[in-house]
């Protein structure tokens, strides 16, 4: 796919605003981003990245189901679109901001130069963690699928775009034992039942950044009311899609006596 045909059909995703880590429970509509806030742009190399994961994409699902979207341009927007706007409210400045930090880094405490983890539940066609790792190189992703097939479509995505530090677990999340710095959730199946095991998964100080629908969100904060919800990020182009993030906090040391 024509790469300034995908840069166009990106802007929207690149130049919604972002919210603050202490914006709390306040939506606030997407448009253009904020006086003062630098516009988010794609280099040529990650376009071109995007256009080859698109072509493999097609060739695996013509074979398995990754994704029941099968025109180019609606997978940029819906997919690739979606998760390069969490991956600017995550790490903001993309690549050059990567040193070690993510955002709301004065909750989450300052990490050493590329240690940030990153694990994708139920990662399927790869979205939103691929995209991720496009936007922030330096990040150590983990991408969980339980699927055989999905797994190996993964694994040659990885393998076709020489991405490093991606880590493929062909498993199911609740085995993995391990904590992350940042843990995201998109479009998996028995959404009730896996929110609790992703919290598990989280660092202290961890986020969880989900990407779900509007009537999703009351569900969210029963579930897992011990986290700290930012204001809900309407998807640009999307009437009914948000994007929520909770942050853990900390158990003071005098609370644990």
């Amino acid at each position: 796919m024509n790469a300034a045909r995908i840069a166009e059909l990106l802007d929207p995703f690149l130049h919604a605003p972002i919210e603050s880590a202490n914006d709390s429970e306040v939506p606030r509509h997407s448009g253009a981003a904020k006086a003062g806030e630098e516009p988010a742009v794609l280099s040529p190399a990650q376009l071109q990245h995007i256009s080859t994961y698109i072509d493999i994409l097609l060739h695996w699902n013509a074979r398995i189901n990754l994704t029941a979207i099968r025109d180019p341009e609606d997978i940029v927007t819906r997919h690739f679109g979606e998760s390069l706007f969490a991956a600017r409210h995550l790490f903001p400045g993309g690549t050059a901001a990567v040193q070690g930090r993510v955002a709301g880094q004065e909750e989450m405490g300052a990490l050493a130069p590329g240690a940030v983890s990153v694990a994708d539940i139920g990662s399927g066609a790869g979205f939103p963690g691929l995209p991720l790792k496009l936007w922030s190189p330096r990040i150590s992703l983990t991408l969980i699928e339980s699927n055989h097939k999905k797994a190996a479509f993964l694994r040659e995505v990885t393998r076709a775009l020489t991405l490093t530090d991606i880590n493929v677990q062909n498993a199911r999340a609740e085995t993995l034992g391990a904590t992350f710095d940042v843990v995201t959730l998109r479009a998996v199946e028995h959404f009730e039942v896996i929110l609790p095991t992703a919290a598990t998964l989280l660092a202290p100080s961890g986020r969880l950044a989900l990407l779900i629908g509007t009537a999703q969100q009351d569900q969210v904060r029963s579930i897992l009311p011990h986290l700290a919800w930012s204001a809900p990020s309407p998807i640009p182009n999307s009437r009914s899609r948000v994007l929520r993030i909770g942050r853990t906090i900390p158990v003071a040391a005098d609370s644990r006596r």
